[in-house]
């Protein structure tokens, strides 16, 4: 067996490996994604994508900005369809904020101490 046949050999298993965790991965987004759209009025959604584009595209959308970083921006509509108008209006990526990293928009809940 030559050197060459040996490092395909060993290459193979990383491969499958590979493709099965983007698999996997990709099968994960499209679930978030298509859950977004039956999220109920009122939650709030994680635009991604620039600042500048994803503030446009609230507006668009008749949104309300709750907070924005670098690629993330926090939006809030009270009426329903808010996730296709915001697709609608150019947005590449919409997630459910509270499912995405936590983030409600809403005042953190006191614990009472103990």
């Amino acid at each position: 067996m030559t050197t060459e046949a040996r490092s395909h050999s060993r290459l193979r298993p990383l491969r499958r490996i590979a493709g099965a965790i983007a698999l996997v991965l990709c099968g994960w987004l499209a679930i978030v994604i298509a859950l977004t759209f039956g999220s109920a009025p009122g939650k709030s959604m994680a635009i991604i994508g620039p600042p500048s584009q994803a503030l446009a595209i609230i507006v668009k959308a008749n949104g309300r900005v709750l907070a924005a970083s670098d690629y993330v921006t926090f939006a809030r509509s009270d009426d329903a369809g808010f996730v296709a108008r915001l697709y609608a209006a150019g947005a590449l990526l919409v997630l459910d904020a509270e499912q995405a990293g936590g983030c409600s928009g809403l005042r953190p809940k006191r614990i009472a101490e103990l």
